[in-house]
């Protein structure tokens, strides 16, 4: 697909300058244009000579602003990963005291704070989001761009989808977001802080699914150890030849992402293709021949 643009667009301020060939004063003229005596003496707006100079002018800023087209490829082989973060949003994501050093943070605003800067880091990889709490959805398709999805995390918040604890249906959801993906490696990184009190699927036909698809889960259980399974987490993540793990503070679920990043690493940017072709010289050279034809028109007059 071909595309056009300037490269730099705010030189086009320089277009002010037409605006001088008709109301500036004759002593600024003669600084901007050494020929002013090429201007007709006539009132008229639509004077031959002003009109050309004003064309030159414009034609001068519009080369200086290099207009371009390209074609901008992305290669469709991206060596990174599809990665989908199963997030619980449940009440019990609400508690306090999880961070030693600010006690009155909500655990899912640290998990989020910490979440935006491990997407971060994820130079090649198509990450998603799915919700769960008493039920569960897909908030973000798998995408590359980690700006629009760090944006996007802000609105997500505590009770959003219930308070009660689904974690089969978090797994399913987050499966039907990678299923979309199509690269080799696929990964669900799971993060809840409870026991499965609510929702249709059962964790064992979740994972089982998943697990044909064969989609690792990485699973975290964070707050108090007894708030959650973490045998239950442990084979779900064994089940799919992954790891889990279990994070009781901030820090500790700082250093949980650490060991993800070493554990599915992201290191590959994908190849990208800029096909650019500079336009200047079409609008220079028609300022050219304007300045060809004032100097063969007016040559009898004295210079």
């Amino acid at each position: 697909m071909n595309h056009f643009e300037f490269e730099y667009p705010y030189l086009f301020l320089a277009l002010l300058l037409i605006i001088c060939i008709y109301k500036c004063p004759k002593s600024i003229q003669e600084i901007i244009f050494p020929h002013t005596h090429l201007f007709s003496t006539k009132t008229s707006i639509l004077q031959l000579e002003k009109l050309l100079y004003s064309a030159i002018v414009a034609l001068i800023v519009t080369a200086l602003a290099s207009p371009i087209s390209y074609d901008q490829k992305s290669s469709n082989k991206r060596k990174g990963r599809d990665l989908v973060f199963a997030l619980d949003t449940s009440g019990s994501m609400a508690e306090r005291g999880f961070d030693k050093e600010d006690r009155d943070k909500k655990k899912f605003d640290i998990l989020n704070s910490l979440l935006k800067e491990f997407i971060a880091k994820r130079h090649d990889d198509n990450v998603g989001v799915s919700i769960f709490g008493s039920y569960a959805y897909s908030a973000v398709p798998l995408t590359y761009d980690m700006s629009s999805l760090e944006f996007l995390l802000d609105f997500f918040e505590v009770g959003i989808a219930g308070d009660s604890t689904a974690i089969g249906e978090g797994i399913a959801a987050a499966t039907r977001v990678i299923e979309a993906g199509e690269a080799k490696k696929k990964v669900i990184i799971l993060v809840t802080d409870g026991y499965q009190n609510s929702g249709a699927i059962s964790i064992k036909a979740a994972t089982k699914k998943a697990k044909e698809l064969d989609i690792k889960i990485y699973a975290i259980g964070i707050g108090k150890k007894s708030d959650y399974d973490f045998k239950l987490l442990s084979l779900i993540s064994s089940e799919t030849n992954a790891k889990a793990f279990q994070a009781t503070s901030a820090e500790i679920l700082k250093d949980v992402y650490i060991e993800l990043d070493s554990l599915e690493p992201s290191s590959i940017r994908s190849e990208h293709y800029l096909n650019k072709h500079v336009l200047y010289m079409f609008p220079l050279t028609l300022a050219l021949l304007l300045m060809l034809f004032i100097l063969l028109r007016f040559r009898g007059r004295s210079i």
